[in-house]
């Protein structure tokens, strides 16, 4: 829980943003709203079930979301995109410097006024941003992982700070002390479930494209549990799947939902109006790990995904859920 000191600097930093972003809307750069539009557009093109899991919040959060998951998306970019091969340590240097430049009120690129605007009206930290290009910077010079703390490490650089980044904007449950059983009740900051969440959601991108990240050299899977499953680099590289590959993957997958179930702890404690969502989010992610077991985990050469109509089926179910909590 914030102190008041630290509740006064929070405010301060927020006014001076807004200040600077005032100074900032006369440039050549789009206005507020296209700026929002243009991440709506980006999130719903490029993450079809986090942008259905957004659509459900209310709007002011729903385009901090958008904002902060553009971001997200473009600093992914620079080591897993279509230009990645031109990325250097220079580059998430300048990178790091664009953001303190965001953070300070003065946006680069239209899709940063957005961001501005969302730094401005929630208290949102820099420094799980500045996680996450470490996170890039991981994958910029390594392409293994020996043990699972070391790709723990990775998975919270790169996702588990999407949980911080956006718990500001969700908002905790504030509850009601007025009754004398309630008097000694302290509000519970869920950080370590939203990491957690970030954590399970890259587990499973990592499972899913098992495949996709071979063909480019690179193997996420601790290189201790493959030989612990009696299973070689070269027999990932080949897309060998046989009873080895399935005890892994089952190994693997049942790892992943262990973190989705420590994170579902945490939406108790968020604001009501966002538990839906984030259930629903959490929900929708969690059942790529279904598809995988449906296509049997053959993740070379099949991608496992959520159907619409399984989506729209597990909305009332995330709703019940998120009222039980």
């Amino acid at each position: 829980m914030q102190t008041c000191n630290e509740k006064s600097q929070s405010q301060q930093r927020m006014l001076q943003r807004s200040k600077s972003f005032q100074r900032m809307t006369c440039s050549s750069l789009v206005s507020i709203e296209e700026s929002y539009e243009l991440c709506r557009q980006i999130t719903a093109t490029y993450s079809k079930t986090f942008y259905m899991g957004t659509q459900l919040m209310p709007e002011a959060k729903s385009k901090a979301i958008w904002a902060i998951y553009v971001w997200c998306r473009r600093t992914d970019e620079l080591v897993d995109g279509p230009m990645s091969n031109a990325t250097t340590t220079e580059t998430l240097q300048k990178w790091e410097q664009n953001l303190e430049s965001i953070f300070a009120g003065y946006p680069l690129e239209d899709v940063d006024v957005a961001l501005v605007d969302t730094l401005s009206r929630f208290p949102i930290d820099i420094q799980p941003f500045r996680d996450m290009i470490a996170g890039q910077q991981m994958d910029l010079y390594s392409s293994r992982y020996q043990t699972f703390d070391e790709l723990k490490l990775y998975c919270y650089r790169v996702a588990g700070t999407v949980g911080l980044m956006t718990m500001p904007v969700m908002g905790i449950e504030r509850p009601n002390f007025a009754t004398p059983w309630n008097s000694h009740q302290q509000i519970h900051s869920p950080t370590s479930e939203a990491i957690a969440l970030g954590i399970a959601n890259q587990l499973t991108n990592i499972l899913r494209d098992v495949g996709e990240d071979a063909r480019r050299g690179r193997i996420y899977l601790p290189l201790q549990e493959l030989a612990l499953f009696d299973y070689t680099e070269e027999d990932l590289l080949n897309g060998v799947i046989d009873e080895r590959w399935r005890e892994l993957m089952k190994f693997q997958i049942h790892r992943a939902r262990k973190f989705f179930i420590d994170a579902q702890r945490g939406i108790k404690s968020l604001s009501a109006d966002i538990r839906w969502p984030v259930c629903s989010a959490s929900m929708l992610y969690s059942k790529i790990l279904d598809a995988i077991e449906h296509n049997k985990y053959d993740v070379f050469n099949r991608r496992a995904y959520v159907s619409t109509p399984c989506k729209f089926l597990c909305l009332p179910v995330a709703f019940l859920r998120s009222k039980v909590l």
